[in-house]
């Protein structure tokens, strides 16, 4: 039985993740350890774009440990915040998850977050991977990388972001729309690094070496790439992974013509980014939130979700577990990922000028 077919049920799911996960089972058959005076019982209302059977696996070990019940609405990060504007200060979320730090950012200047610090988080989270004031916290890694045709590509021909906008690749590109959080937040990674100028040029390149107008969803231009529609694709990193630990035979199969680089932003390693939690400005149920966000960061919660869904650990001082563990050797940039959200709306400017829709 592979990773994915084991996460078709809250059940199925929370059994294949606590035998992945020896210290998470350790974890959930301790007594549960409720602050002195306080009840272990109560109840944590989330608020997730995330929709993964991992992520409702540890939401039911999280309840095994503590007595605490994890409700969830789920939607995407936009109807979330929406939603949470909506409501006001009345509003039930007392915690907000979503991909991409660009998006924890927008539910940040929305007023919708508060700051938060303990000394499980910071020790569970470098600081490069959380908001400066603690508004919001990662919980696992993800890279924007480059999937190639390795009939036709050599690796050392997309190792760097700057490739992807070489006239090598005239017509032989296919990427995602430009309002994508997560070309927003790369974009917005090259203007910190790069500037304005050589970031407009790169755009334009981009634009220049497209296959096709951008469509579709990361895995589609992996597809595409298998299809002989383009030769590179920008894509995360985790939806390669599931493809190829996956019980889909012909996914699997693309991916054993289709490889992986992960190009290097001004010879400092890999762009990253994160999925990640906060808690809410108006949360009723601050205790219980406090603890879920902990234990979500916790190495237990990082190992199950990693080996379950193809996202890497925070660190190295977390070993990724297989199968993702096949592509955890890589150098990752070191930049703040709270810098992408700032530069959103010069990001999206710059490349709706290029024509990049």
């Amino acid at each position: 039985m592979t990773n994915r077919s084991r996460f078709r049920s809250n059940l199925a799911a929370l059994a294949a993740l606590l035998a992945l996960s020896a210290p998470l089972l350790a974890a959930c058959n301790r007594p549960a350890e409720a602050p002195e005076g306080k009840s272990a019982e109560g109840e944590v209302n989330v608020y997730s774009a995330r929709h993964y059977d991992a992520d409702k696996a540890l939401y039911v070990a999280f309840t095994e440990r503590t007595g605490i019940k994890v409700n969830v609405v789920e939607g995407n990060a936009q109807q979330l915040i929406a939603r949470m504007q909506a409501e006001g200060a009345a509003g039930p979320a007392d915690v907000f998850i979503t991909a991409d730090a660009g998006a924890l950012w927008r539910a940040q200047t929305a007023g919708l977050l508060q700051p938060l610090t303990t000394e499980a988080l910071t020790a569970a989270v470098p600081a490069n991977l959380r908001d400066p004031e603690g508004r919001w916290w990662g919980f696992q890694r993800r890279a924007r990388v480059i999937a190639y045709d390795t009939a036709k590509v050599k690796p050392e021909e997309v190792d760097t972001y700057e490739e992807l906008a070489a006239p090598r690749f005239r017509g032989k590109l296919c990427v995602r729309s430009s309002d994508n959080i997560y070309n927003l937040s790369l974009t917005g990674a090259l203007i910190e690094v790069w500037g304005a100028d050589k970031t407009r040029t790169w755009a334009k390149g981009v634009v220049a070496n497209l296959a096709r107008q951008p469509e579709g969803g990361d895995r589609d231009q992996i597809r595409a790439v298998g299809a002989g529609a383009c030769e590179i694709a920008l894509t995360n990193s985790y939806y390669y992974i599931r493809m190829a630990a996956g019980d889909d035979a012909a996914d699997k199969a693309i991916t054993e013509k289709v490889k992986l680089v992960f190009p290097s932003l001004d010879g400092q390693g890999a762009h990253i980014n994160i999925s990640g939690a906060g808690l809410t400005a108006t949360s009723k149920n601050r205790d219980a939130a406090v603890r879920l966000i902990e234990f979500l960061v916790s190495p237990e919660a990082q190992t199950a979700r990693s080996a379950a869904n193809g996202e890497f650990t925070l660190s190295a001082s977390v070993p990724t577990p297989p199968p993702t563990a096949a592509w955890a050797d890589f150098k990752a940039h070191p930049m703040p990922v709270s810098a992408y959200g700032p530069r959103q709306a010069e990001a999206q400017a710059l490349m709706s000028a290029a024509g990049w829709r």
